[in-house]
């Protein structure tokens, strides 16, 4: 499927910013097909989680009462994506794969967007917000100890900003991305 490349303009520059994209692979697998197409989707990922500009690479499996699968698919940007999404090894890959899917649906989010993005089957929300919780914890803490020191003779609306910025960014782009992929089992139990 070919996507648009999208590029973000930073504001005061006419270069564009480079910003993560996310894409989510939905598959309805045939119930006699399940065990082929979960080795086929772990060889597909190892692939992906190993090419240039890749950020993660995971599978959701579908709940009790579902044979939807989902893969997903972090990258650095749209170019990245779009060379992976090019290569040779994913055009051989998705040659193996129709006989074992009824169904198929893809999806794309950048930026931040893939950060308030819920998933189809979420887990327990109050998982979701402890996870959350500690990670906003875990910057501020680190903000106060190491940054705030240094910035300590500006104005205080100034560092209120500068601890907004560095905690949206942390979290969005670096914090949450690793803390769900880490606690991913723990996050959507079902699902595993």
């Amino acid at each position: 499927m070919s996507v648009p490349l999208r590029r973000r303009v930073r504001l005061g520059s006419a270069e564009p910013v480079a910003e993560p994209v996310t894409v989510t692979v939905a598959r309805v697998v045939r119930p006699d097909r399940r065990q082929a197409f979960e080795r086929w989707a772990e060889n597909v990922l190892g692939m992906a989680s190993r090419f240039p500009g890749n950020l993660g690479a995971s599978l959701l499996h579908p709940g009790p009462d579902s044979s939807e699968y989902h893969l997903v698919y972090r990258f650095v940007d749209d170019e990245s994506l779009a060379a992976w999404e090019r290569s040779s090894e994913r055009r051989s890959a998705l040659a193996h794969v129709e006989e074992m899917v009824d169904d198929e649906r893809y999806a794309r989010v950048d930026g931040l967007e893939s950060f308030f993005t819920r998933p189809a089957k979420p887990g327990p929300r109050w998982r979701m917000t402890v996870l959350t919780v500690a990670a906003v914890f875990g910057i501020t803490s680190v903000l106060q100890q190491f940054v705030m020191p240094h910035v300590s003779s500006w104005p205080l609306e100034a560092r209120l900003l500068l601890s907004g910025i560095l905690v949206v960014l942390l979290l969005g782009h670096v914090v949450m991305p690793a803390l769900t992929r880490l606690f991913a089992r723990w996050l959507h139990p079902s699902r595993h």
